[in-house]
């Protein structure tokens, strides 16, 4: 049985943590609410250090955290949690069922239902049919698919992720990713997925919280980081030097850009002098498309950081 929950389900105030002179949290505030919320960051930028402490695994130097308006001291606060590690943490001489019916019970779950729910769990996971195999047999995959299980036996309303699709290739990712929606849309499970694959998060992410250094970068909807911009990319068949200069002739400045011609600041009248120049060049359209920013751009421009885009 779900919870009612009135406002975020994270909240982090001024928060910092410092391992001797290492400051790993430095000030950061952010709220996360329902939904799937992308924790991003290059190492070292502090994503684990906030899991740890919202998990209340660590406390912070400065600053407070909140888990459903509790304090993350509260032992009611971890009842509501499920954590799924970054790293090969699970044991090889027993099967799926077995581990996930011992953290069920661990969580309080009585032996028969706990049973129950490590079979139903695996079914969503995609292990139903291999869940009696000891894990030493199972791939990387499914061993991910494992941890991802026992973070959810307990029934949880949010679940931290920690690098979900380290390990895996490229198929392995995406059916992991799809998993994760799947938890979201089916099971209203709530989801922060930490990671520095900046695909991940847009494939599978509503919103984001972009750390750097210790510091939030941004905290808000993907959808509006990633938004397009007021550029536009012109390609066309042919006299494309006469569309270039019929730009000019109007005042509209262009740079190339792979063959294209490209046209920034594009508003209204732009666009109204890029048909106009089409037409007085005799420049049949091929493509016309506005420039979509991805979050390597952002983070690049705000941050300064590099982290994989693969």
């Amino acid at each position: 049985m779900k919870f009612e929950i009135e406002g975020p389900l994270l909240t982090a105030d001024k928060l910092s943590k410092s391992y001797g002179s290492v400051r790993a949290l430095n000030e950061a505030s952010f709220t996360i609410g329902t939904g799937i919320t992308g924790l991003l960051g290059p190492n070292g930028s502090g994503k684990s250090t906030s899991i740890r402490i919202f998990l209340g695994l660590l406390k912070p130097t400065d600053g407070s955290a909140s888990v459903m308006g509790m304090d993350v001291s509260d032992p009611g606060a971890r009842t509501r949690l499920g954590y799924m590690p970054e790293h090969d943490c699970l044991p090889n001489n027993v099967t799926a069922s077995e581990f996930l019916t011992h953290i069920a019970q661990v969580s309080g779950i009585p032996i028969t239902r706990a049973r129950g729910l490590a079979a139903d769990t695996l079914r969503h996971v995609g292990l139903f049919e291999e869940r009696y195999r000891p894990i030493s047999t199972y791939s990387t995959g499914m061993k991910q698919r494992v941890k991802l299980a026992q973070a959810l036996v307990h029934d949880p309303l949010l679940v931290f992720m920690d690098e979900p699709t380290a390990g895996l290739d490229p198929i392995g990712r995406v059916e992991m990713l799809k998993l994760i929606q799947k938890i979201n849309s089916e099971f209203d499970i709530s989801l922060v997925l930490s990671t520095h694959l900046m695909q991940d998060v847009e494939r599978s992410c509503q919103n984001i919280v972009l750390l750097d250094g210790g510091r939030v970068v941004h905290a808000e909807s993907v959808q509006s980081l990633t938004e397009q911009s007021q550029t536009v990319y012109v390609e066309v068949t042919s006299n494309r030097d006469e569309f270039v200069k019929a730009l000019t002739e109007r005042g509209i400045s262009s740079t190339e850009d792979d063959g294209a011609v490209v046209v920034e600041d594009a508003g209204a009248g732009e666009l109204d002098a890029v048909r106009d120049a089409l037409v007085a060049a005799n420049a049949p359209l091929r493509r016309l498309a506005p420039s979509r920013r991805t979050l390597l751009d952002i983070f690049r421009a705000n941050a300064g950081g590099r982290p994989s885009a693969t």
